[in-house]
Order: structure tokens, then sequence, then C-alpha cells
């Protein structure tokens, strides 16, 4: 059965009629994962000496020990953003005469078969067979490592369990942003030491079996746990529940006065909601916001007098993070349905003017959640006001404009991590506006006159943009109009 499914799989790819380009991106992802992982290895070679020497640590595994969990909830984290859920292979098997539980099974097992699984192995294997078998003897740290592994491995199964069950929900992104809050804010904020609390769990690994065979449990009951939630809802339509609709097809009020432009932004609004490559770009940005935290808090970017420089990036960053993700792919989310705008009178027109209003209202959305961190100084919100001011008078359009280059079609129900359909190198380029436009404002006034003259200079840039927006936003229709043929044919390409 299963030699039967990898030949379906193999068939599958050979066939398609764009297998050159998919072999191409498959050895170029497997050359750059076999690098990430050699340094990996490095890294878990001389894991003992970074520690010693690094972080000025007399015992290595003691301080191992004690961070482990954080690496778990770090994990967590990547593992919510990049692992990928077998939802769109099952689609293309349900239908053949195989049984339900083969097909699960498969996917569950091919899921797992990914470098993510060697992560663990490949950073404390070295560090077990270096640091604790010597210390502590073989067994310990086959015992230790066994734990560490099984640990991470269980997590595999339990994020398959966890996206399928709350990704769509205010409930998952509740519970991400606590262990995004346990992870980062426990220490920082000196509220309790949670590796301290979970190092005894590891230190036991070291003086009996125990506890990598209750991991080796927690690892079964955590497959059992996916495999059975995977069965009984292998029905695509069981997968989507009542209430959830029902918050998908909410409209936002505020676009209702703009027409059709309006009602076209109201529709991106339940595609992004709806579709996982675009959810995964407006949770992105929901963590961006604490960008600043990196950067207000630390004493290392403080100044005598008036503030630092690089904030007025950090400002940008986090005012215009979301129009900045959303908008390198500009027409790339609209690929299938593009020719219906075509046939429409005003369509484009509208579509276009419609997304402004979308990038429009979601940065106004990032400045308003931005504004607390006036409590690190009155500063913060001046530059926050005039970034994003500048974001949306000038760099939208830069972004708009260089998301017009040549735009390529994607698969909506595709996530966005390590996921290159619709990206060109103008994609690569749209950094370039949001790190380099505001400085050539703002450094010469700066320089010249003062800071605040350089936050002016760059707030009354972007008021002019602002007022320009009918005569902007018009170059950029014009501009999808000319080109509208090349860009309908470009988006008829198979992915």
């Amino acid at each position: 059965m299963i030699l039967s499914l990898l030949k379906l799989e193999l068939l599958k790819t050979i066939r398609s009629t764009s297998f050159a380009k998919s072999a191409l991106v498959a050895i170029f992802l497997t050359f750059l994962a076999v690098i990430l992982l050699s340094y990996l290895l490095l890294l878990g070679i001389f894991l003992k000496e970074v520690i010693e020497e690094g972080f000025d640590s007399t015992d290595a595994y003691a301080t191992v020990s004690g961070a482990l969990i954080y690496f778990y909830l770090f994990e967590f984290m990547y593992r919510y953003f990049v692992q990928k859920l077998p939802v769109m292979e099952l689609q293309s098997f349900l239908h053949l005469p195989l049984k339900k539980s083969s097909i699960i099974q498969f996917l569950l097992g091919r899921s797992f078969v990914s470098p993510l699984t060697l992560i663990a192995p490949l950073l404390f294997a070295p560090f077990a067979f270096k640091e604790i078998a010597p210390r502590f003897g073989d067994l310990a740290a086959w015992s230790w490592l066994g734990s560490v592994v099984m640990s991470s491995w269980s997590l595999h199964w339990l994020m398959l369990w966890f996206k399928q069950k709350f990704e769509d929900s205010l409930i998952g992104l509740g519970i991400v942003f606590l262990v995004l809050l346990l992870g980062a804010g426990s220490n920082y904020y000196g509220w309790f030491n949670l590796g301290a609390l979970m190092k005894p769990i590891f230190d036991w690994s070291l003086v009996s079996v125990f506890p990598p065979i209750i991991m080796t449990l927690v690892f079964l009951v955590l497959y059992q746990l996916a495999y059975t939630y995977y069965y009984k809802n292998a029905y695509l339509e069981d997968l989507v529940e009542e209430e959830d609709t029902k918050f998908l097809n909410q409209n936002l009020g505020i676009f209702n006065r703009f027409g059709l432009a309006g009602e076209l932004a109201n529709l991106e609004w339940k595609l992004i909601i709806r579709h996982k490559k675009s959810r995964t770009y407006l949770t992105l940005a929901a963590f961006f916001l604490l960008y600043g935290l990196i950067f207000y808090t630390n004493p290392q970017y403080k100044t005598e007098e008036g503030f630092n420089h690089l904030f007025v990036f950090v400002g940008s960053f986090i005012t215009g993070i979301f129009m900045l993700q959303y908008g390198q792919l500009f027409l790339s989310w609209n690929s299938s349905n593009f020719d219906f705008f075509l046939n429409r009178k005003g369509g484009v027109k509208a579509l276009v003017k419609g997304k402004y209003l979308l990038f429009i209202a979601t940065s106004i959305l990032c400045y308003i959640l931005s504004v607390p961190y006036v409590y690190f100084g009155w500063d913060i919100l001046l530059i926050h006001t005039a970034a994003f001011l500048f974001n949306i008078g000038v760099v939208m359009h830069f972004v708009v404009y260089l998301a017009l280059w040549k735009p390529k079609p994607m698969d909506l129900n595709k996530g966005a991590m390590f996921n290159y359909e619709g990206v060109g190198i103008a994609q690569f380029l749209m950094i370039i506006p949001m790190m380099g436009a505001p400085y050539l404002i703002y450094l010469p006034f700066a320089l010249l006159v003062s800071q605040y003259a350089g936050l002016l200079a760059l707030a009354i840039v972007g008021m002019v943009g602002v007022i320009a927006f009918p005569y902007l936003s018009d170059l950029s229709v014009q501009r999808v109009l000319s080109n509208r043929y090349q860009i309908s044919s470009s988006f008829r390409q198979e992915l």
C-alpha cells in the first residue's frame, strides 16, 4: 500500500507541466537545507565552547538543560508558521479506492520526514556525547538525548493537531501569543524562571531511563491524537465549522462609503481571513507590532540627546509591515479571477482602489495599535506618526509600483513559509523603499537642523502624498490597464 502511494506521488510530480521548475526549486531548497543543517551540526559540535565563552558559564550542561524549555517554546512558534498540514494532499487521495486509515498513516508519516525533524538530533547529539557522556556516562547521555529528541518530535504531532483544530480561530492565535509571552516575557521581565522550573525533568534523565520512555509514550499518544482527528475529519467539509464561516463573512463597515472600490476592499478582507497564505501574513504583522520592544527597551540604542536614527526605520516597519507583506503580491492575490475584473466596466480601477483602501485601513490600525509605545517616550509617538504618514503617502505607492512589475500567479491555499509562488525579483526589492526612502527625507534635515525637523519633513512629504493620492493611484490603475493582457496571460500559467 505504501509503495503504491509513493508511486502515485512520483507520477503526479513527473507528469506535472511545471515539473522542470519544481525540480529546480526542490534542488535549490535541498541545497539550502543541507547548508543550514550543516551549520546546525557545527553549532552542536561546538555548543559547549559557545556556551562557556558566550554566556560565561562554567557548567555547559546546566545551562543547556535550563534553556531547553525555551528551545521548545521557540520550536512551537516556528513549527506553527513553517510546518505544513497534509490536508491538501488528503483531498487528492480520498476519491481513490484505498483504505482511509492507510492514506492518513501515509500522509502523517510523510509529514514527519522533514528537515525540522533533524534539528534536535543534529543540535543536541554532539553535545550529549561530548559533554554529558564523559561526565555522567554513556547511558545517561543516551537517556538525556532520547528525552530531548522525543520531546521535540512530539511537538510535530501536537502541531498537526493544533493547527488543524485552532488555526482559523482566535483561540489558536491566543495560545500562540501566550507561548510567545512565556518565552520572551518570563525571563525578560523577571516574572519567573521557566527554565529553572523545567530543568529537574531533564536532570532526572541522567539517573533514570524513565524520562525517555515517558516521552516516547507521549510521542505515540500525540500521534494517535493527530491520526484520530484526521481520520474522523477526512472529509473537507467537516473541517469547516459554522461559526467560523459566519466570522469569515463579516463586512468591515468603514469601506461601505467608498462605492464599488469599498465593496472590493471588503471582499479583499474576507480573502485575507479565509485563505492560509494571506492569514499567515496577517498573523506575522500582529507579531511584528512587538518589534519595537527589541529596540526601545535596549540600552544599547539609547542616546544622551534626542533618539537613535534607527528608530525611524523601526517606526516605518511597525506601521507599514502588513502593507509591505501583503502589497508585495498586489495583483497576484487575484490571479485566479483577474479576467473577471477585466471584463467588468471599471473593474480594474475598483480593484486597485479597493486594495489601496485596504492598505490605508490596515496601516491606520497598525499605527493605533503602536500608540502604547508612547510609554517609552513622546519621541516614539512622533516617530510613528511621521513614519505612518510617509508610509501611506509615499512608500505605499513605491510598493505598488514594484509589485506591478511582471506579477506572477499563486495558490492562496498554500502557506506563506518557504512558498515562493507569486514572488519575483521585484518582491525582493520591496524592502528598499521601506528602509531607504524615509532616510532620504529625514537625514538631511536631521543632520543640518534637528531630528524633529527631520520628522516634520517626513510628515509633510507624507501629507503631500496623501493629498496627491487620487493622481498617484490613477497612475497605478493606468499601468495595470496598459499591461492587462500580459498580466492576464501570466496569471493563466499553471503553477
